[in-house]
């Protein structure tokens, strides 16, 4: 599946630094967020990967799995890691707490006997028990001198070592061996709660030792490895990753002798199946629905055999019969029977994809990240917080669930957290902070913030009315002009008016085009004199009746119930426009079907929109992270660590010397210092309730500060080659690779090598 909208490497990234409102928000309906339980009526949604006992899954055979591309580095906490990188060095690097079905980090006992906080007081101090017989593929034993290494790697006090993020690890105080080598001994400066997050993965001190090795040592190898593979190879040409079996590897042997992960963009995913390129592949809903209508199509749904007089006769034999039957010369005869050998060979390709698809299932669950619409709040109308507040009660999140997940047969109850999932452990909805879809209150708001009907228009109606005014000096002739001056503008309204508020909506972006594919359409807005992605001007028959109240389409298109200019919402003649920005490429589907919708729930209270859509490569680097936009939607992933990783997300952008705002991760540019602050608590408090608690607070003053609204859960779809066993959409939960094979058939080669 493409993972447009989700920012590379943030499973990594989020542990970065942390760095727009001012003040405490104004947060409506609090009460009760201050405490409370965990939202059980919410649990997680099975993970799905056909699980098998190991007995009964082949040891040998090579499986083949798509990524998007070869890793650009193989050191996870590099700025360029991404989720290939962890696909990766998740089966071939220790990783202490992996997380569990319900998205909370167990202890993973084929590298810890124990890690628990031992002292508090004076300083908080954890104690790791190390597996006995944890070593790295060269035979050292993992131990207290690769801890040392990493967290001075890690540390951010050496800056040439080239770090995207070193969240917990400027903690800590110091490392010590404790009473063997098989134990480590960390000493914190300040309290962490996170501190399992730490050391994971955990790389040989051959890599995190010097600035060298750990900037460029560990991008194209990795010569020491700890997991149940090994690495073999990287070929970037051939688009390749290959791990072999560990033979030191201590644990379960690994079921399957290679692992080959190999680049497949998600366009060609469909294709590559058919081919039988790859045994697992993330993927769209268009190709899910494919490999169900593959095994709908079935063996015997060619059509019955021939039976009777002329059953021995092919296809493209009795097309010729019949044309020259039917008074058809020779060389027509020949035309019809060749066009019917180009048919049969298209149907006998069609049909062998169709068998190559009948051998993968779709194994789908939840993504653990979810889907916002991000509010830039740092200029403009969404810098006002009831503006923002007014939008996110406008929109109709479970219509948009539905819109998304429905179709899937996946649940579709809309997130009520930013800081925990469904099911995982101190979830709770705190959507209530904001208030409940309610399109009367939305208009309230924008009332209270100065956005009024017919604002668009008003502030010249009002102008010509007292500039009259003091013309005359006396208050009877203002009082009538004034009457005059309002109705030749509301006479004017499909007119002149629309000029008003066009140039309005050109001040801030005369790059508006009515192309609805990359490039930019205006909703709401009446201006005449638009103009088309070629740049020509787009007529008055070309446009829809009354002005467009969605996209331009072509003449004869019938166009749906509009809001009149007057029904416009604006303020001192200036009209209430944003500007959406999304991804136009073909794996970005789902994102555009809802960005209309939301369109068209804004349309209905009279916000207008100009959407623009770009290339996908551009989409969250040229616009998302540098605020080039008023709405956008991008994903976040879960994370079991919300007090460290959730920070940078939603703390509030500090000023750089230059002017500008250092804002981290949060892209919405929203944010205060209470937010802050119970970040900062949460964080230091050791006892797991309390800090759940005030992350719920915290998440409650998220909420209300409408910078981000979470929509749905992203779906995850997975097609698995049928007879593999311990793999799919695993949710939450890490990948136990040393347990992935197949079952029910003897070991084999590369999927190439075998038919479906």
């Amino acid at each position: 599946m493409s993972h447009v909208g989700i920012p590379r490497g943030t499973a990594r990234k989020r542990r970065s630094v942390a760095l727009l409102a001012t003040g405490v928000l104004t947060i409506p309906v609090l009460a009760g967020c201050s405490s409370g339980g965990e939202d059980t009526s919410s649990p997680a949604v099975p993970q799905d990967i056909a699980p098998a006992a190991r007995e009964q899954v082949t040891d040998g055979a090579t499986l083949t799995w798509a990524v998007d591309a070869v890793p650009t580095t193989l050191n996870a906490f590099q700025a360029d890691a991404d989720t290939a990188t962890t696909r990766v060095t998740g089966a071939l690097l220790p990783t202490l707490f992996p997380m569990d079905a319900k998205g909370e980090p167990r202890l993973n006992p084929d590298y810890l006997e124990s890690a628990k906080v031992i002292e508090q007081e004076p300083k908080q101090v954890v104690l790791y028990k190390l597996n006995q017989q944890a070593v790295w593929s060269d035979g050292r034993e993992i131990g207290a001198p690769d801890f040392v290494a990493q967290w001075r790697a890690l540390s951010g006090k050496d800056s040439a070592f080239w770090t995207a993020r070193n969240a917990g690890y400027e903690r800590i105080e110091k490392i010590e061996r404790g009473k063997d080598d098989l134990q480590v001994r960390v000493t914190f400066s300040k309290p962490y709660a996170d501190w399992r997050s730490l050391f994971s993965p955990l790389y040989p001190k051959e890599v995190t030792g010097s600035p060298g090795t750990f900037n460029d040592g560990a991008r194209a190898t990795l010569k020491n490895t700890a997991g149940p593979f090994r690495l073999r190879s990287v070929n970037k040409p051939k688009g390749t990753v290959v791990l072999d079996r560990n033979p030191r590897w201590w644990g379960n042997e690994a079921k399957l002798e290679s692992l080959v992960f190999r680049a497949v963009e998600p366009a060609k995913r469909t294709d590559a199946l058919e081919k039988g390129t790859v045994d697992v592949a993330d993927i769209d809903p268009a190709t899910a629905n494919g490999i169900a209508r593959a095994g709908r199509y079935g063996a015997g749904n060619g059509g019955p055999p021939a039976h009777g007089p002329g059953a021995d006769i092919t296809p493209a034999a009795a097309l010729r019969s019949w044309a020259l039957a039917h008074g058809s010369d020779e060389e027509a005869a020949e035309t019809a029977q060749a066009a019917r050998e180009e048919t049969r060979k298209a149907v006998a390709v069609y049909a062998a994809a169709q068998k190559s698809l009948r051998g993968f299932a779709v194994r789908k669950s939840l993504e653990p990240s979810y889907t916002q619409l991000a509010l830039n709040g740092e200029s403009g109308p969404l810098s006002d917080d009831r503006v923002r507040r007014a939008i996110a009660r406008t929109l109709n999140r479970q219509e948009l669930a539905d819109a998304v997940l429905k179709p899937l047969g996946l649940p579709a109850k809309p997130p009520g957290s930013h800081l925990a999932l469904a099911g995982q452990p101190g979830y709770k909805d705190g959507s209530g902070a904001l208030g409940e879809q309610d399109t009367k209150e939305a208009r309230a708001l924008l009332a209270d913030a100065g956005w009024t009907p017919g604002g668009a228009v008003r502030g010249t109606e009002d102008t010509k009315a007292g500039s009259e005014a003091e013309k005359d000096g006396k208050a009877e002739k203002a009082e009538k002009d004034g009457k005059k001056g309002a109705e030749d503008a509301g006479e004017k309204s499909g007119g002149e008016g629309d000029k008003a508020g066009g140039k309005a909506g050109d001040a801030e972006d005369d790059d508006s085009t009515a192309s609805r594919e990359e490039g930019t359409y205006v909703v709401g807005d009446d201006k005449p004199g638009s103009r088309s992605s070629d740049g020509s001007e787009v007529t008055a028959q070309e446009r829809q009746p009354g002005g467009p109240a969605g996209a331009y389409a072509p003449a004869g298109t019938p166009a749906p119930a509009a809001a009149s200019v007057t029904d416009r919402l604006g303020k001192g003649g200036k009209p209430l426009s944003l500007r959406f920005v999304l991804p136009s490429g073909p794996g970005s589907q789902s994102l555009r079907a809802v960005g209309e919708k939301i369109v068209t729930m804004l349309d209905s209270i009279g916000i207008s929109t100009q959407v623009t859509k770009v290339a996908d490569d551009s989409y969250f680097k040229d616009h998302v992270a540098s605020g080039d936009y008023d709405l956008a939607l991008y994903s976040w992933p879960a994370t079991a660590y919300p007090a460290t990783d959730g920070r940078p997300i939603f703390a509030k952008p500090e000023p750089a010397t230059d002017g500008s705002l250092l804002v981290a991760q949060n892209y919405t540019r929203v944010g205060s210092d209470h937010i802050d602050q119970l970040f900062d608590r949460a964080v230091a408090e050791l006892d797991t309730d309390a800090s759940r608690d005030l992350l719920k607070q915290a998440d409650a003053r998220i909420w209300a500060a409408a910078g981000s609204i979470p929509l749905y859960q992203r779906p995850q779809l997975v097609a698995v080659d049928k007879k593999l066993a311990n793999i799919g959409a695993f949710g939450f939960a890490a990948p136990r690779y040393e347990d992935i094979g197949f079952t029910g058939r003897s070991a084999a080669g590369a999927p190439a090598d075998r038919k479906k």
